[in-house]
């Protein structure tokens, strides 16, 4: 089966990856698709939170922004920001953190908010948001972006997010951070995993018709392979009809 994007491929990939009992804290853009797509498919009893306060949202299109009325009108309930963080992320009850980033390195340290020098910045991005809190207080945190070298860079030009640190057990040593981290990242070419030890991203699994030599193109830095590559399962019918339907949606929502 061939008939579907690389970008499809990716938020398939990446739905996947969230569990029926997941209590999950999602941002905007990717990891809102693919959560939502998620709670679509194979795991209907999963819980969406927003930064926004929303608790156990069910979006029918997917939203523009964490202000998006569709969360709010959804919703089981809506709380406020200070609840939502003191209470719920920072209180350790949200299992996993879904994120998204501008740059990358290899331990999964994010940057949202600007390329190049902080003081005269070539882009001034979005910046951080709750991401900080997010990366550190979830039970474990999925990324998902589309992989380039512009993206996936040795040195990020901003330390927004923590994912590992500087690898092995720095994000415990030198931050005091007891939650997993970065446990799996997933672009439009690969899904990759961090070493169990160095914590540096490793590629467990390829994409249909994706090379190794893509990759490695579109990384900047020396990837590794795990002992066994998978190949990523193509995405079945089911995954592709509801991914389409809930674009569809979203994009005549928001051209109306």
């Amino acid at each position: 089966m061939s008939d579907y994007t690389a970008n499809e491929m990716m938020s398939i990939a990446a739905a996947r990856a969230l569990r029926n009992d997941d209590i999950c804290f999602v941002g905007i853009g990717l990891p809102s698709e693919a959560a939502n797509l998620a709670r679509l498919t194979h795991a209907p009893g999963l819980t969406l939170i927003y930064e926004s306060g929303t608790l156990a949202t069910k979006p029918d299109v997917l939203p523009l922004s964490i202000g998006d009325g569709e969360l709010c009108e959804t919703a089981l309930t809506t709380v406020s920001v200070p609840e939502m963080f003191r209470y719920w992320l920072q209180g350790g009850r949200i299992t996993v953190g879904f994120l998204g980033a501008a740059q990358l390195d290899r331990f999964g340290n994010i940057n949202t908010t600007v390329i190049g020098d902080y003081n005269d910045p070539k882009v001034r991005l979005p910046g951080g948001g709750g991401a900080p809190e997010i990366a550190t207080s979830c039970g474990e945190i999925f990324i998902v972006m589309r992989q380039s070298d512009r993206g996936f860079v040795d040195k990020i030009d901003f330390f927004t997010s923590l994912g590992h640190g500087t690898g092995g057990d720095d994000r415990l040593r030198t931050y005091g951070v007891t939650t997993k981290g970065p446990s799996r990242l997933v672009t439009d070419l690969c899904i990759m995993e961090p070493d169990p030890e160095t914590k540096e991203f490793t590629v467990t699994s390829i994409h249909p018709g994706v090379t190794r030599t893509k990759i490695e193109e579109n990384t900047g830095w020396a990837v590794k392979f795990a002992d066994e590559v998978a190949e990523t399962p193509h995405p079945n019918a089911e995954e592709l009809e509801v991914l389409r339907a809930l674009k569809a949606r979203t994009a005549a929502a928001h051209s109306a």
